[in-house]
């Protein structure tokens, strides 16, 4: 019984390893359609273009996203925004976006 107990545990783990790979293939791609925006002035196109594709929705499925219409959308405002992911997942950021929701809120 614990040889199972163990070889769950570790597929689980083995799973989590596999999701967060794959997610951190989404964020490449989000960054590269931002410099693609940067460069071109196409970047929500091409970050739709991705994700409406086979390899992009398999890649969205195994980082355990679902590949819909909405995520496509919200792809598409991400990276029309402009922030790359590194500085948008940075705590400096998301202080900066608190404080700044605080102030148009008052």
């Amino acid at each position: 019984m614990a040889d199972f107990v163990d070889g769950t545990a570790y597929n689980y783990e083995q799973g989590q390893r596999a999701r967060k790979l794959f997610a951190a293939v989404v964020l490449a791609a989000l960054d590269d359609a931002i410099a693609d925006d940067k460069k071109y002035g196409n970047g929500p196109e091409q970050i739709a273009r991705w994700a409406r594709s086979r390899d992009g929705r398999e890649v969205l499925s195994c980082a355990g996203i679902d590949p819909n219409e909405r995520v496509v959308s919200g792809l598409m405002e991400f990276v029309s925004k402009g922030i790359r992911t590194s500085v948008a997942l940075s705590r400096e950021e998301s202080e900066r976006r608190h404080a700044q929701a605080e102030a148009e809120a008052a």
